[in-house]
């Protein structure tokens, strides 16, 4: 027996650093069939693409000594703006009443960088969050993983 009741009113949004699938139930909750409402992407190429100078270097006290900094991980800053925009999206549709309660389905980072960007009407409506990459995995899948967590 499913532990995450699938109703019309739930819907799974599937996450990671570049891509966000926002699934609701077409059908009943016994026979639940998941369909895409809405996409977003962010185009997020690696931190060596994104950056342009090398690290920089500081003195580290009297003398001729010097570090270098470490560089600026364009790539990680990228997911979490991605993940705000998630965050924002959804308190858009939770304000409008889109949707009552919300499965969250994304790697443990990502799902860490959503809690700190949802508001608390998003987060009131959370009812499972699920830390795995799934964006890549078909429908059908998703609803089995969704359904048996």
């Amino acid at each position: 027996m499913p532990n995450t009741v699938l109703n019309r009113h739930t819907w799974v949004v599937v996450a990671d650093g570049e891509k966000a699938l926002f699934l609701r139930n077409e059908n009943s909750a016994t026979h639940a069939q998941l369909s895409t409402i809405h996409q977003m992407h962010q185009q997020n190429p690696a931190t060596r693409e994104q950056g342009s100078d090398k690290p920089g270097r500081f003195s580290d006290g009297v003398g001729a000594h010097r570090s270098a900094m470490d560089d600026t991980d364009w790539h990680e800053i990228s997911k979490r703006r991605f993940a705000k925009e998630i965050a924002d999206e959804l308190y858009v549709h939770a304000h409008k009443r889109k949707f009552e309660r919300l499965v969250l389905v994304a790697p443990p980072t990502i799902l860490g960088e959503l809690r700190q960007e949802l508001h608390k009407e998003v987060l009131d409506k959370i009812v499972s969050e699920i830390p795995k990459t799934l964006t890549n995995h078909s429908m059908s899948d998703i609803q089995a993983i969704v359904e048996e967590s």
